[in-house]
């Protein structure tokens, strides 16, 4: 496998223990297989039938955890890139850093990352409270799936072709402006924010799978009658997902852009910027470990940095002919 310099996590579970709870419940796609279909009759169905047909697949993928994939992950910030393999496991998510702004680690670098991996297995605990955190956020972002056919009304506003990374190969995707319904009272803080949004959702209607959702804050939101935070008007996301192409029907995120500004807990200012590439999937064999995931890591690493090496080689022979 070979994680290229424009790669770039798919499901809710590949992003659980980022640390971003704000960001993480625009995550809003899960891969799985379908079990619902519009069986060509898309034109027949409403709106919001359609959302509902649609949200009710990707809740069905969610309650298949025991589908592991190995993928690739370049993140861009204001900061710089990383580049990070992910491997998902029955116990957590095992990631490794790979590469930082399309450099591959020093010696040092990469022994923080083994050493940080090793402590995992080595402490329960630690794997516990990391394994509890993913959940959080997965449950976040599975309010959001769910709030999806209440928080908005819903419009046909044209199609648009499947591409790579978003839907299915050579299906219609079925475009669908939202805003947002006066009449949806959100139970928690966390759908909030879905009251000052507006965008558009493309569906694979032949799978009735969501490819792609595009949302921007046309206003001010605040959340926990301002004491907990608020989101500033104009901050925008979007996340797609497509078929990963492994011939067994399974779905993941491919992309994630978010640009988000605003504070939390009244005084800490918020700000993610953030592009993120997710690629080069793997189906692995059901119900890892932890620990058999990190080895996993280390195998790819290793056979990463001999491309590395060599890439790097036939470059300086290049140059030097120059």
């Amino acid at each position: 496998m070979h994680c290229a310099n424009h790669l770039g996590p798919g499901t809710v579970r590949r992003l659980k223990g980022t640390g971003v709870a704000v960001g993480l419940v625009f995550v809003v796609v899960l891969a799985g297989s379908t079990v619902l279909r519009a069986q060509e009759k898309t034109p027949d169905l409403s709106p919001s039938e359609l959302v509902r047909v649609t949200v009710a697949n990707e809740l069905a993928a969610a309650n298949h955890p025991e589908v592991h994939h190995l993928f690739c992950s370049r993140r861009q910030t204001p900061k710089g890139s990383q580049t990070r393999i992910y491997v998902e496991t029955s116990d957590a998510i095992a990631g490794m850093l790979v590469a930082a702004n399309n450099r591959p680690l020093n010696p040092a670098q990469q022994k923080a990352e083994t050493d940080r991996l090793a402590s995992l297995i080595n402490n329960p605990d630690q794997l516990r409270r990391k394994a509890a955190r993913e959940k959080e956020d997965e449950d976040r972002s599975l309010r959001i799936v769910k709030a999806l056919p209440y928080a908005f009304l819903y419009e046909y506003a044209g199609t648009e072709n499947s591409a790579p990374g978003l839907g299915r190969p050579g299906d219609t995707l079925v475009k669908l402006s939202f805003k947002p319904n006066p009449n949806y009272n959100p139970p928690t803080h966390v759908e909030q924010v879905l009251t000052g949004m507006k965008g558009e959702l493309l569906i694979d209607t032949q799978t009735c799978r969501l490819a792609r959702i595009d949302g921007t804050l046309f206003q001010d939101v605040t959340f926990g009658w301002g004491i907990l935070g608020h989101l500033n008007q104009g901050g925008h996301f979007r996340v797609q997902q497509a078929d990963l192409g492994l011939g067994d029907g399974d779905w993941g995120i491919t992309e994630m852009n978010l640009n988000m500004t605003g504070k939390i807990l009244m005084f800490k200012s918020l700000s993610i910027v953030s592009d993120e590439v997710l690629t080069d999937f793997h189906r692995l064999p059901n119900k890892l470990t932890f620990a058999q995931g990190v080895e996993i890591l280390k195998t790819e690493g290793i056979k990463l940095a001999h491309i590395n090496h060599a890439a790097e080689a036939t470059e300086a022979k290049r140059e030097g002919a120059n």
